[in-house]
């Protein structure tokens, strides 16, 4: 007598592919969702305020986590890319925006923050803050400035005010301190502006105006270092006495002369948008370089391509 055996196998799981929503439909993402490790900042760092207005800015304007892009170099200020839960780089000492020119270039589809101290980028990364201005490559720049290096514990930066005292001064600094607004506009620089982390409505308002600018945008964020330079910024906190002087609603911020010389103003000085024009940026220069580069080549094989380029070099 012949006997049937059945076999049975498990059912098949089928994965469907689901098509993106439409960016109209998508939801912006929550603090929760591009918050990442836990900030490693002393506390009361003025660092925190930037990391919460930054993610309230991805929250506003619906950026989502493919399109999130955190460049640093090295400091303080450059821990940011591991509390972003998004797509970053932590690079080398001063070399932020060179890497940042890069994911610019070949990715027009991003808008990349860049994020420094002091050190990191009128220092080390002094020459390349200068190329980055002048070729005016798409990306905002957010220095954190708190006049000192602290992740080194009190050394002397190149913003520190004369007489300060550090490890590296400790009769009182008797370099002139650089003036970050200035250096930026004589670079070319095509959107400059000024905050602080005690005013975060203000905070917020540049880092959308830079974003919403065609270019290289800079921003000077004052950010007190409470552990190695308390009380630094605090002629700009009215709640500690100070002032918080907008500039003036009659500046021209397409005058490079007129910002030149508000930048000149003694501490605080002004705060907002000291300039801002409209110039080819490095990206589109490029882009038509290819465009034309390879509109001369039309339907040419690679092979023949080559060939033409070996007859050019003999």
């Amino acid at each position: 007598m012949s006997q049937s055996i059945l076999f049975q196998t498990p059912p098949r799981t089928v994965t469907v592919p689901v098509p993106p929503l439409p960016e109209g439909e998508r939801k912006g993402l929550t603090k929760k969702e591009i918050t990442a490790d836990h900030p490693t900042w002393c506390p009361g760092c003025g660092d925190f305020s930037v990391l919460a207005l930054y993610y309230k800015l991805i929250e506003k304007r619906k950026v989502w986590h493919e399109k999130v892009t955190t460049i640093a170099g090295i400091g303080c200020s450059s821990r940011f890319p591991y509390f972003v839960q998004a797509h970053g780089a932590h690079y080398i000492h001063g070399r932020a925006l060179p890497f940042a020119s890069g994911v610019s270039l070949s990715r027009p589809d991003l808008h990349v923050f860049a994020f420094s101290g002091d050190g990191d980028a009128f220092s080390i990364g002094g020459n390349h803050f200068n190329h980055t201005a002048r070729k005016n490559v798409k990306m905002t720049l957010v220095v954190m400035d708190n006049w000192v290096y602290g992740l080194t514990k009190k050394q002397t930066s190149p913003t520190s005010p004369l007489g300060f005292k550090s490890k590296t001064d400790i009769w009182g600094a008797v370099d002139q301190p650089i003036n970050p607004i200035r250096q930026a506009l004589a670079a070319g620089a095509t959107f400059v502006a000024r905050t602080t982390h005690t005013n975060p409505n203000h905070l917020l308002q540049m880092m959308e105006a830079a974003m919403d600018h065609d270019g290289f945008s800079f921003i000077q964020c004052l950010s007190e270092c409470v552990e190695f330079f308390p009380g630094a910024f605090d002629t700009s906190n009215p709640r500690k006495g100070g002032k918080f002087m907008e500039v003036p609603k009659e500046h021209d911020a397409t005058d490079e002369m007129a910002a030149y010389k508000l930048a000149g103003e003694p501490f605080p000085g002004y705060f907002g948008i000291l300039y801002r024009t409209k110039r080819a940026t490095k990206n589109a220069l490029e882009a038509k370089i290819i465009q034309d580069a390879q509109t001369r080549v039309a339907g040419a094989a690679p092979h023949q391509i080559l060939s033409k380029t070996f007859e050019r070099m003999r």
